[in-house]
């Protein structure tokens, strides 16, 4: 009986939980139930996942109402594979979070902090991108330093913006469909697919979701938001925020107009596919020039977005494969690295370069962490970040392209310049004159960081499941609306 409500408890449980942690008003108790919620939620996205490998895609109607008068939740391969993503970065970022908040937020916001951050889940979850938006707000505001209240206000007025464009193409759609069920859209929509008023709505719905996406150059956002939230904050974004919002540009482009409409009528991929080349070379040219290493990693996530959006943009199996499985890859390296730089903050309180210098020797754990999962983004055989590079050379090849697979490793390269600053300072620079005495990061923080450095090299490695689910997605995309 459970089994049948799989989709609706994935958001419930957390959404459920996200008041009981103000009840509580306490950082203990709240944070010990968000662990819970969060553990349950993944437990849920791999049960989803197996049915899904089992039975082929679910339908879930809200209240019993048959689509499309009723809301349909449909579970299919792609979004099983984004919802165990998101999951599985939650179970592992929150037992980090409890060291991580108790240093970076003031006591008597923990209660919110942890509330706030089961809202986002539940939004993240349940692709509800209003709900995920304004919690990330809060999220992003609580940190001590004043500067994250101006970054979250930048967030909140670019995510209005991308909110409002968003809403004026679902607008424009129902008018011309009288829908919103995204099957019963993708039905309707060669009817009327030569109207204006489509063109329109493609572009309102493409450019704001590009806003949340952080896609090249509506990425403005981003760096100032990742760099002064609290660390846990900014871990949890950037393995996932983006990666949801990059999902949806996936089912706007092959579920609800198809790849032949946004491929051949619209030509989308002649505005996107130069935008991604942009995004991986000039995001990661500015990295290297970064001495904050949370904006040097926020601007390498500008152009890891770029490796995706390309992906997707090539409209064939083995490009949209390369961008579901860098979602993937993508989630466990950044986050994997900005729990590091989460560790070496609450330690020394900077995550400066002049400050890093010489903790290689200080901090040896946290920072062959560090070193490992920058291996992973430059794409290192036997990384995950090799197998999305990979796969996405091989789809450009495909195509003729031989340029893009040049730029491709010319971004690895540029990758390389921006991980081996970081590693110069840690391992052979001097620490600072008079620099306190630091140690190694609690163990309670090193666990996790651990577990998504080793899941890079383990699903570098091993990439049945990874690269299976996102083959087999990326061709039920392309077979039509699912």
């Amino acid at each position: 009986m459970i089994a049948e409500h799989l989709p609706a408890l994935q958001v419930v449980i957390p959404l459920l939980a996200a008041p009981v942690c103000v009840l509580l008003r306490r950082p203990g108790p709240a944070w010990a139930l968000a662990t819970a919620a969060s553990w349950a939620a993944f437990g849920v996205a791999v049960l989803l996942l197996i049915a899904v490998l089992e039975q082929g895609v679910l339908s879930y109607h809200l209240g019993g109402w048959e689509p499309p008068w009723g809301i349909e939740y449909r579970v299919d391969l792609a979004n099983a594979f984004v919802l165990l993503i998101v999951a599985a970065i939650s179970a592992v970022v929150l037992p980090f979070a409890r060291r991580s908040v108790a240093a970076e937020i003031p006591e008597e916001k923990a209660y919110l902090f942890y509330s706030m951050y089961l809202l986002c889940l539940t939004g993240l979850l349940g692709i509800a991108a209003t709900v995920s938006s304004l919690s990330s707000y809060v999220l992003i505001s609580l940190g001590k330093d004043r500067r994250a209240l101006t970054a979250a206000f930048q967030y909140l007025i670019m995510g209005t913006i991308g909110a409002t464009f968003y809403l004026l193409g679902i607008g424009l759609l129902y008018a011309m469909t009288g829908t919103l069920n995204m099957a019963d859209l993708a039905q309707r929509l060669p009817a009327v697919s030569d109207t204006r008023t489509v063109h329109a709505a493609f572009a309102f719905l493409v450019i704001g979701i590009g806003v949340k996406a952080a896609v090249f150059p509506l990425h403005l956002w981003l760096p100032n938001a990742y760099c002064y939230a609290p660390s846990v904050v900014t871990a949890f974004l950037a393995a996932t925020a983006t990666k949801v919002s990059i999902y949806v540009v996936l089912r706007i482009v092959f579920t609800i107009f198809g790849p032949a409409y946004s491929f051949e009528v619209i030509e989308a991929d002649l505005v996107m596919i130069p935008l991604a080349l942009a995004a991986m070379l000039l995001a990661s040219t500015t990295a290297i020039f970064q001495n904050n290493v949370k904006r040097l990693l926020a601007y390498s996530s500008v152009a890891q977005i770029g490796y995706m959006v390309l992906g997707i943009s090539l409209g064939s199996v083995t490009g949209v494969t390369a961008g579901i499985v860098h979602l993937f890859n993508h989630a466990m390296i950044k986050g994997g690295l900005f729990l590091a730089l989460g560790c070496v903050f609450v330690t020394l309180g900077s995550v400066q370069l002049r400050d890093m210098a010489g903790l290689g020797r200080r901090m040896p754990w946290t920072m062959a962490a560090f070193v490992i999962g920058g291996l992973s983004l430059i794409g290192v055989p036997a990384t995950t970040g090799f197998i999305s590079k990979w796969v996405l050379v091989q789809a450009t090849l495909e195509r003729g392209q031989w340029f893009f697979a040049v730029l491709i490793l010319a971004s690895s390269l540029l990758a390389l310049v921006y991980v081996w600053r970081v590693v110069e300072a840690a391992y052979f620079r001097p620490a600072p004159e008079g620099a306190a005495e630091v140690s190694e990061a609690p163990l309670a923080m090193l666990i996790p960081t651990w577990l998504l450095i080793l899941a890079n090299v383990y699903f570098g490695v091993d990439t049945s499941l990874t690269l299976g689910v996102a083959r087999r997605g990326a061709e039920t995309l392309l077979g039509g609306a699912a």
